[in-house]
């Protein structure tokens, strides 16, 4: 079985996450092709986006979510995601027992008295009239039944878990600031979410695998369940396996891919990226060497942007009142730290609606 290196691991995860070369590709077939992008941090994905697509405009983004074409809705891992509306009704069903268990192995005790199914049906009651809530609003509303259980459970619970829920506009939107109000998604976009098939062969898991691997193959079973949050989809990688292509990476692991994905040459040149905090190319993968360096790994999960260079995290990054400020994770070559700096002043410019191109380094 043909090794792949960690750099040739790299240049395949860079073609796939559009950041080897920035795609012509309209905004929602992005968000398609990435299987959303993690956004718990309202305004992250529009920097995501704008590293991955030519000419990126964040109004249409912007347009998409008011238009109830793209939603923010708890997924993957039981966080915040991103998602086309298509995805979040076909996927949300195969969620649904993993964000419960999620959830339950923080408010365990707080909720070991409460029947789910209660609260699930509470919680639409309250819901029933279509107006939008906090999660402490929808929590309080259903507290006085529940008051051993405190407000912080059962609001969790029911945002993330037990209701499929959106987080509605203004929230999300470019530059716009508030609290998240939450809608149930069926109500938002007119139409219910797709039932789990019946079937063990795991259809909506196949999909999901086929999906994954398009945007970060080649892959383990174990990245897979670490980007989603399920527990390996085992036969659904039965099912799909005939029509998949087999490695190993250099430290044994089998990996799937599908037979037609791009596995550039391991030599190719790549651009300097700037990525925004939580981006699933760093996380949507249980060994993340090929794009981190194990003593970095929890960067991204701290909620740090990072930089990449020759195609790994090699800088942080933050930016206040139109500077971008880069500190190095160790000492730039001089041709780097030029790269760097001129994809910063980039940055400053989209962040600050073409205004400046401050840029310093920590």
């Amino acid at each position: 079985m043909t090794v792949l290196t960690i750099r040739a691991l790299n240049r395949a995860t860079l073609a796939r996450q559009l950041l080897l070369d920035r795609a012509d590709l309209p905004v929602l077939d992005a968000v398609a092709h990435l299987g959303g992008l993690q956004a718990q941090e309202p305004q992250e994905p529009f920097i995501g986006l704008w590293s991955r697509l030519s000419a990126f405009d964040p109004a249409v983004l912007s347009d998409l979510l008011t238009g109830r074409q793209v939603v923010r809705t708890h997924l993957m891992r039981g966080t915040v995601h991103l998602m086309t509306t298509a995805d979040a009704l076909a996927w949300r069903s195969r969620h649904n027992a993993m964000l419960s268990q999620r959830m339950l192995g923080v408010y365990r005790a707080e909720l070991a008295e409460v029947d789910l199914a209660e609260l699930a049906a509470a919680g639409r009651a309250v819901l029933a009239d279509g107006e939008p809530r906090s999660r402490p609003d929808l929590a309080r509303a259903v507290l006085d039944r529940w008051p051993s259980a405190g407000h912080r459970a059962l609001g969790e619970m029911l945002v993330t878990a037990l209701l499929p829920m959106v987080q509605i506009p203004p929230r999300g939107l470019w530059r716009a600031k508030g609290g998240a109000r939450n809608a149930l998604l069926a109500d938002w976009v007119g139409r219910e979410i797709d039932p789990l098939p019946e079937d063990p062969a795991d259809p909506v898991g196949q999909v999901l695998l086929r999906r994954y691997l398009a945007a970060y193959g080649p892959a383990a079973p174990a990245d897979l369940r670490a980007w989603s949050g399920l527990a390996g989809l085992p036969a659904a990688v039965a099912a799909v396996r005939p029509e998949l292509v087999s490695f190993r990476d250099e430290r044994g692991r089998e990996l799937l891919d599908l037979p037609e994905a791009p596995r550039p040459d391991p030599g190719i040149p790549v651009p300097v990226r700037f990525l925004p905090a939580f981006d699933n190319a760093i996380l949507g993968y249980q060994d993340r060497t090929r794009i981190i360096d194990d003593e970095h790994r929890n960067l991204s999960v701290a909620g740090e942007r990072v930089v990449l260079v020759d195609g790994r995290v090699a800088a942080t990054w933050k930016a206040a009142e139109g500077t971008v400020l880069v500190t190095p994770l160790g000492k730039l070559a001089k041709a780097d730290r030029t790269a760097v700096a001129e994809e910063a002043e980039q940055v400053a410019l989209f962040l600050s609606d073409k205004e400046s191109t401050r840029v310093q380094f920590g």
